[in-house]
């Protein structure tokens, strides 16, 4: 069958025909892209001629055009705009891209040949990122089991393919389950609190699904934005509860069984490997080097996040007039912080109006720092109706590439937010960046503005950071471009970004009241600058306890693998071991819904977002003592950082813009764990 897929689109950026693919599409374009890849990879393994950079890894990085033409397009609408069927396809084809992964990574005479360049990569001149390139394949091929012998292949090969299909599995559980455990609310008097606009959405919400009333749906992470609202205690509970519950409600949908497995393999994986667990193997190809080296950090931020966290229950219990728990955590902070600050949510959202955010706050400080225009396209289309394309130029209004958003929540989509490329920018391919941010905003009823809360509009400029790492991507080779950088060093520019959320310049251009026009009022400005660092207790200590969490689950041999079998036990015994067990703050994630560990690719990885946040911390003050939002400071970032994704080592790249290695004063003082 002929597929949109079989050629690279004609259409401006390559962006992907969205408009003519169909589900029957892919099926055969994955047959043909693995056979395609497995035949170009065979020639190189076989050619006579000795091994060069060019005859083997350059070949190799030209290798596979069709199948990541369809791949980018497959897993771009498996995670965002999804079907029962598309799932099915998935759970197929994830097992066979595993083992095509494996037979590449695996092959022993295309590691020989690697292995030979590396070896002469001295007396061949090789530097820069020819020399990376030979570099990262090479530690690639090994910690992926090139080195092993026969059988020890053949177990690892079964046992990624297993894994691919469990992972598959847990993150299909996840959406199902989430979407089954939305809320349900017939009385209005339950969602005092709520503004029309949050209501607007729960009604849109309930009538998508043929309800009458309100229906409530969840994010990914533990807990809902209108805990902070909702004056019901009641209903609160029930949102936590359910939030909580997901993926252990003994349901077809239940991932224990699922996760309990993953860790296993995960464990025997290492063990085969060499290695005394998971986190070591994933941590040998980061820039933390060893698990030693992730416990130095967040061990040294536990105990003040957790007297924090208590110093700060105390006073909401104290403001409430009750001892809170984690349902109410919310609710008495946004009282207390109206109280302290007069910036509660609810008098911030008529300045955040979505679209107004995006132009003149996420796109004006682009603007401001790399020079960069984005136009939208409504002559392309995106793979929904509501997904914008925007065409992105730069100073000169030279094309730079697409940046594609699509901010509604639908029961298709996973939760969470993130950025994923649809094109990768490559000199040796000839192509620029065409990337994607999806966030999870409840979506309002036709004629009404989207109103957007502090955290969406934090998480829209941190996503964004993402696709300015894409976007702004100068590499040779598709392997280094953008965020395809070790794990936890790929959070950081996003991280960065967050700064001018609330940069005096970018804030007044964007915050403004949706009817009136009018600037954010002086007092919610100093409001906002004042409270920052309020409630990091909280925050802190949630995001550690499911670092910690993450950590315990991939720091297990092989042996203590096989005898966990109660996931809860096991979360309580490993947070109280860490010390970070605090009554009312539950982890970001727990595990049966922490897709970010068992199927989002931050396994034993988690860590890398408070790691980048000392680089991001320490970036922040370089900026504000470099004229802020500037032009040359905005390209010296983009040259040095953002535009040599993973062509360089990052620590290296790091050292090379910010003249010196990060400091960890920064980030204590942000969080307040001095």
């Amino acid at each position: 069958m002929a597929t949109p897929f079989d050629e690279p689109s004609t259409l401006p950026y390559a962006l992907p025909p969205f408009g003519d693919v169909r589900l029957e599409h892919f099926q055969p374009a994955f047959d043909a892209g693995m056979a395609e890849q497995r035949a170009e990879v065979e020639a190189i393994a076989t050619d006579p001629h000795p091994p060069t950079i060019e005859n083997t890894l350059v070949a190799l990085e030209r290798s596979g055009q069709l199948l990541a033409r369809v791949s980018h397009v497959f897993f771009t609408l498996s995670s965002a705009d999804s079907t029962p069927e598309l799932h099915d396809l998935e759970a197929e084809v994830s097992p066979l891209l595993a083992a095509h992964r494996d037979a590449i990574t695996l092959d022993s005479r295309l590691y020989a040949r690697v292995q030979e360049v590396l070896d002469g990569a001295e007396a061949a001149g090789l530097t820069g990122e020819a020399l990376r390139l030979v570099q990262r394949t090479h530690a690639e091929m090994t910690l992926a089991g090139a080195g092993l012998d026969e059988v020890g292949k053949e177990r690892l090969t079964a046992i990624n393919q297993e894994l691919s299909t469990l992972t598959t599995t847990f993150e299909r559980n996840l959406l199902e389950d989430t979407n089954d455990s939305a809320v349900h609310v017939t009385d209005e008097q339950e969602l005092d609190g709520l503004d029309d606009g949050a209501k607007s959405a729960a009604a849109g919400a309930a009538a998508d699904r043929g309800l009458d009333g309100w229906l409530i749906t969840l994010p990914l992470y533990t807990g809902h934005p209108w805990l902070a609202s909702l004056a019901d205690r009641g209903l609160r509970e029930r949102i936590m509860r359910a939030s909580l519950a997901r993926g252990r409600r003994g349901n077809a949908h239940d991932n224990r069984e699922v996760l309990l497995r993953i860790v296993r393999l995960r464990a025997e994986r290492a063990e085969l490997l060499g290695f005394p667990n998971h986190a070591a193997v994933v941590t040998a190809d980061e820039t933390a080097g060893t698990p030693e080296a992730v416990d130095g950090l967040l061990s040294s931020l536990v105990d003040a996040a957790a007297r924090n966290a208590d110093d700060e229950r105390a006073v909401r219990s104290k403001t409430v007039g009750f001892e809170i728990e984690s349902w109410d955590w919310s609710y008495a902070t946004e009282i207390l912080r109206g109280e302290q600050f007069a910036a509660d949510s609810s008098a911030l959202r008529p300045y955040f109006e979505a679209d107004r955010v995006l132009h003149d706050g996420v796109f004006h400080a682009a603007g401001a720092l790399y020079g960069l225009s984005f136009a939208e396209r409504p002559d392309l289309r995106g793979y929904n109706d509501e997904v914008r394309v925007f065409e992105v130029t730069g100073d000169g209004g030279e094309p730079v590439g697409l940046y594609l958003l699509d901010l509604y929540t639908r029961d298709g989509k996973r939760g969470g937010a993130w950025m994923n490329p649809v094109v990768e920018q490559s000199e040796l391919l000839g192509t620029l960046p065409v990337v994607v941010n999806n966030l999870n905003v409840a979506k309002p009823a036709a004629g009404s503005p989207t109103l957007l809360i502090q955290d969406e509009v934090e998480t829209l400029f941190h996503e964004f950071g993402h696709a300015l790492h894409g976007l702004l991507a100068r590499t040779t080779y598709p392997r280094f471009s953008g965020t395809n950088v070790e794990r936890d060093f790929v959070e950081f520019p996003s991280q960065v970004n967050e700064m001018w959320v609330s940069w005096p310049s970018v804030l007044a251009n964007y915050a403004k009241h949706h009817e009136t026009g009018a600037p954010l009022p002086p007092e919610l400005v100093l409001g906002l600058s004042e409270s920052e660092g309020f409630n990091e207790g909280f925050g802190t200590t949630e995001y550690l306890a499911a670092a910690l969490l993450d950590q315990a689950w991939h720091r297990l041999s092989a042996a203590e693998a096989a005898a966990v079998t109660d996931v809860e036990a096991f979360e309580r015994q490993a947070l109280a071991d860490a010390g970070i067990a605090v009554a009312a703050v539950p982890p970001r994630y727990s595990s049966t819904y922490f897709a970010h560990t068992f199927s989002g690719g931050y396994d034993a990885g988690y860590y890398g977002y408070i790691w980048s946040e000392v680089l991001d911390a320490d970036t922040v003050e370089w900026f504000r003592d470099n004229g802020g939002l500037d032009r040359e400071a905005g390209r010296r970032f983009a040259e040095r950082l953002l535009g040599v994704g993973g062509a360089k080592d990052p620590l290296e790249a790091y050292r090379d813009f910010r003249g010196r290695d990060a400091e960890v004063g920064p980030l204590l003082r942000r969080r307040g764990l001095e």
